[in-house]
């Protein structure tokens, strides 16, 4: 069991948890929208300020926070959000696999290799830099009018907390980037939250946790088994052939299980980073992220069901399509 990756997980799981309640994410989302007027600027407000806090907060909080708010917004102004929602969930999968802490298949990644922070950020740029342009494309096609937005400001009231829960961030990020010992940063998040907020311990995932668990169990068990061992190894013994597995596992078991299954079979590190990334496209189930936000759409808009599973498979084999090729050509 890789307690490293746990660790690293529960902190970040403490802090995001903190960041929400104290509204920190939605009051620089308000801030951003004030400035819009117009369906396109909005929309890439909305779908950038996903993407870009997927990188630090992972890419199931981001959606978590943004997508009610695109909603909330999307009411007032009279339109129909279904494409921003979607665009949103593209943005955070793709804006998550830059950082080691975008999304759980990184961190582990990150760990179970042991890369440097460079390393890893060379690997996932090219999927960053594709993924602007992808995005910026689908919203200047999709439809313009103007808009006036009424917007209540959102008022951090314990701004000492903020500040307290801001720098107990910058220390977890340098216990992920290897600066701090990851044992120390530990215990300096349980203090912290013993202190200033022991509800926060209720927000963490445990379940992913368990998980997690349950994954290094069995994927310690079953490589020890010859025939599987053989058997996996031969399917992944080139580059190329862990690049499409990754995307093609994690189509139909999700990319997190997907990556922690392969891990234990390949050395080939940066095109199972690459594919389990861009696997996150595709099916509904590819990330378990976009799931939360279908989720969140559905709930509140109970009719839309099959309309927004067929234009979220339609954008999401786009997806597939523009950057499977895209980034094959940059690897081989």
């Amino acid at each position: 069991i890789d307690f490293k990756v746990l660790i690293l997980l529960f902190n970040l799981m403490i802090v995001v948890a903190a960041f929400k309640e104290l509204k920190v994410l939605d009051s620089i989302a308000i801030g951003l929208l004030k400035k819009c007027n117009t369906y396109t600027s909005i929309s890439f407000a909305l779908v950038f300020i996903t993407f870009i806090a997927s990188m630090i907060v992972t890419n199931d909080v981001a959606l978590i926070t943004f997508v009610p708010l695109s909603i909330v917004i999307a009411r007032k102004a009279n339109i129909d959000v279904l494409k921003i929602v979607i665009f949103q969930t593209l943005a955070a999968n793709l804006g998550s696999s830059f950082t080691p802490m975008g999304n759980p298949q990184n961190l582990f990644i990150y760990s179970y290799y042991d890369l440097s922070p460079i390393d890893f950020l060379k690997i996932t740029l090219p999927i960053v830099i594709l993924a602007i342009a992808f995005l910026s494309i689908l919203i200047i096609k999709d439809k313009k009018m103007k808009l006036k937005l009424d917007l209540s400001d959102v008022i951090m009231e314990n701004k000492k907390d903020v500040i307290l829960f801001s720098l107990l961030f910058v220390i977890i990020l340098l216990s992920v980037f290897h600066l701090i010992d990851y044992k120390i940063t530990f215990i300096i998040t349980i203090v912290t939250v013993l202190i200033l907020n022991r509800r926060l311990f209720k927000e963490v995932d445990y379940s992913l946790l368990l998980t997690f668990t349950g994954f290094f169990i069995f994927i310690g068990n079953i490589s020890t088994m010859d025939v599987v061992r053989n058997f996996m190894e031969n399917i992944l013994n080139s580059k190329k052939s862990t690049f499409i597995s990754s995307i093609l596992a994690s189509q139909i078991i999700s990319n997190v299980p997907a990556t922690m299954l392969l891990s234990g079979f390949t050395n080939h590190f940066k095109e199972l980073l690459l594919g389990v990334n861009i696997g996150g496209m595709g099916t509904l189930i590819a990330s378990l992220a976009s799931v939360i936000s279908y989720k969140i759409y559905t709930s509140e808009f109970k009719d839309n069901n099959d309309r927004y599973l067929s234009k979220f498979t339609l954008y999401n084999v786009l997806g597939l399509g523009v950057f499977v090729p895209m980034i094959y050509l940059l690897l081989f």
